[in-house]
């Protein structure tokens, strides 16, 4: 016994110090929920972000469009104005009486009025 009591007193004295380990529990910033909510908000931000270039996109092709009616439109009106003032020019009645002694038809009646628009 003495053998055994002198071994337990040797190795008490020399016992090892024990590092002790400090246990550092991290939570999450964010719960599972929120990172799903977080995830929704980014896609439809997306899909948001995604539909307002295709609609401006849309509407900057309109109005091209109808830039070019527009230029057309004035090109049209041109073309009628041009085309009245030669309606006028051609319903002249002496330019028609001029006519009318070219190709030897002679006015009958002197009297020669000029007809009025019915409105």
């Amino acid at each position: 016994m003495s053998v055994e009591k002198a071994f337990v007193h040797q190795h008490v004295p020399q016992r090892k110090q024990t590092k002790k380990v400090k246990v550092v529990v991290r939570s999450k910033r964010f719960t599972s929920g929120e990172y799903i909510l977080m995830g929704l908000y980014a896609f439809g931000f997306c899909v948001a972000l995604f539909f307002m270039i295709h609609i401006s996109a849309e509407i900057d092709g309109l109005n091209r469009n109808i830039e070019s009616m527009k230029t057309q439109i004035s090109e049209q009106e041109t073309i009628n104005d041009n085309l009245a003032y030669q309606k006028m020019e051609l319903s002249n009645p002496e330019r028609i009486l001029a006519v009318a002694k070219d190709h030897g038809l002679d006015i009958q009646n002197t009297k020669v009025k000029q007809a009025t628009k019915v409105n």
